[in-house]
């Protein structure tokens, strides 16, 4: 982008729904540009729906002509064979970006909650609330897409205090 700003993709991973957010960030100014879901289909054998996922979000990347990507990081589940395919398909969520020639930054659940809502156990409601309330343009959101979109706000938050750092 131009002008000083910066369009921001943010991921919310998963292997049934991964979520999808773009903002433009524009000095301490955040502005909605779109969001979505994408869903493999389940029929899919693991590595055919890991391979959607990255031609699907490479091809958002594509089309919002992003600048910078955050991802939020994974959290471990009660069965580990869950949270596995969990981290595969992060993986080529991921991947996306990076292919792409975008930076991906990586974020906490409990840091992209705090940084949306100010407190790190927020729950799925207060953050889609918060999201509506920070981006009004985006109108109804579904919850990976919110979370998406929170991963994204994060993103524009945090990467203004590490530039203001390195100008220091």
């Amino acid at each position: 982008m131009t002008n000083g700003s910066t369009r921001i993709l943010g991921l919310d991973p998963g292997l049934r729904r991964t979520g999808w957010g773009v903002v433009v960030a524009e000095g301490s100014r955040l502005r909605w540009i779109a969001h979505g879901v994408v869903s493999p289909p389940e029929t899919l054998a693991l590595s055919e729906r890991l391979l959607w996922l990255l031609d699907k979000v490479g091809e958002v990347c594509a089309a919002y002509d992003c600048d910078e990507a955050a991802i939020e990081e994974v959290f471990v589940n009660v069965n580990p064979a869950s949270t596995l395919k969990l981290g595969h398909a992060r993986a080529a969520v991921m991947l996306a970006p990076a292919r792409a020639g975008l930076s991906v930054a990586e974020y906490s659940p409990n840091l992209i909650k705090k940084a949306v809502v100010g407190a790190g156990h927020a729950d799925k409601t207060q953050v889609a609330f918060m999201v509506k309330r920070l981006l009004p343009a985006c109108g109804e959101v579904k919850a990976d897409a919110a979370d998406a979109l929170a991963v994204a706000i994060t993103h524009a938050q945090l990467r203004k205090r590490a530039l203001l750092a390195g100008a220091a």
